[in-house]
């Protein structure tokens, strides 16, 4: 059985049990939380999409850790002419662990 869930503007495909980084969302470590924009629910062969969420169905998730990311470095360059600007950025992330869908 598996998920299609939306969170933090993406989109992603879970299983019970499994653990996934997400956008950064607000819940202390250790604290069960419920994503409830669900896009579609597979139980084999039996396939139930919303148009575009799915009434009634919910995912139950534990947040394991809050983290951040590697950096990503930003270089601008124009040749020749002596510009040169550097920038670093590095994301916030949850990583959560699936616990049950309930369709």
């Amino acid at each position: 059985m598996y998920a299609v869930i939306q969170t933090g503007g993406k989109q992603y495909r879970v299983s019970a049990g499994e653990k996934l980084k997400i956008e950064r969302i607000a819940g202390a470590v250790g604290q069960e939380i419920v994503l409830d924009q669900v896009l579609l629910v597979a139980d084999g062969d039996a396939i139930k999409m919303g148009a575009p969420l799915l009434a009634g169905a919910r995912v139950k998730a534990k947040v394991v850790k809050h983290g951040r990311g590697e950096k990503v470095r930003i270089f601008k360059l124009n040749r020749r002419k002596h510009y040169r600007r550097s920038q670093g950025h590095r994301k916030n992330y949850t990583e959560i662990e699936i616990l049950g869908i309930a369709a």
